[in-house]
């Protein structure tokens, strides 16, 4: 009897060894619904900055659309252009009283900054502007600059300037300009060359060239005889210009020029 009684005891005592505390239990249970909040916070915090930044891009979009396109934004935060967009051309001297142009070698790296964001302007521009010479330009600009150029150097007025070529006479022989109606850019100049079928000449329609340009100081005063002679006038006023061959206008030999 005494040794069941024993017995007894030590399996009521074994068990009560392995149970777990009713303390232990709650205590775990309370950390268990602890980090189940800290969770539940940080979903909810995440959620929040997501909604932010979708408010942002929202944002950036509907104030890109008002503006145009930025293809390169690399303007400095500090600027008016950093929001506006503006052209670094047009604000030289606003962006900071030390980027102004110049060789002086102290200002070397802020020019250098400043050539990064003229840069950055003129590939914006290829971009967007529907204007032929003026896309011209900023690529000329953009390439010089790349090229390691000076502002002051890309910004000079002639430097995007070009040539173009017309033919007094066509290889065959026929008498007309080739082409007869051409395109150019304000402080583009023009090469008439003597091909075939001469002598040929210049002459300007003073009925068909813009207001206040001289029919006289553009047209020729004589005629191209010898083939492979050539004429050449640049043009600054934009608009449109009529001309002719003076000893073939009779067979036709007429063009048009457009300055823009």
């Amino acid at each position: 009897m005494i040794k069941t009684l024993f017995l007894t005891a030590g399996l009521i005592a074994g068990k009560a060894a392995a149970a777990p505390a009713p303390k232990d239990a709650v205590a775990a249970l309370e950390r268990v619904a602890e980090l189940e909040a800290m969770l539940a916070a940080k979903d909810a915090r995440i959620s929040d900055l997501e909604a932010q930044l979708a408010k942002l891009d929202n944002e950036t979009m509907v104030e890109a659309s008002s503006h145009g396109r930025e293809l390169f934004p690399l303007y400095s935060v500090g600027t008016k252009c950093a929001r506006r967009g503006c052209s670094i051309y047009h604000q030289i001297n606003a962006v900071n009283p030390m980027m102004s142009l110049s060789d002086d070698r102290k200002t070397k790296g802020p020019v250098k900054a400043l050539e990064m964001l003229a840069l950055n302007d003129d590939l914006n521009t290829v971009i967007k502007s529907d204007d032929m010479c003026t896309r011209r330009r900023a690529m000329s600009r953009a390439a010089g600059l790349a090229a390691g150029l000076a502002l002051a150097a890309v910004n000079a007025p002639a430097f995007a300037a070009e040539t173009k070529t017309v033919k007094m006479g066509s290889d065959s022989g026929q008498l007309v300009f080739v082409p007869d109606e051409i395109k150019i850019c304000a402080g583009d100049t023009v090469t008439w060359v003597n091909n075939k079928g001469g002598p040929h000449n210049v002459v300007f329609d003073e009925e068909g060239i813009p207001d206040g340009v001289s029919q006289e100081s553009i047209s020729m005063d004589d005629q191209l005889g010898d083939e492979g002679a050539t004429y050449s006038k640049k043009f600054d006023v934009k608009g449109s210009y009529d001309y002719y061959c003076e000893p073939h206008r009779g067979a036709g030999m007429n063009a048009n020029m457009v300055v823009a």
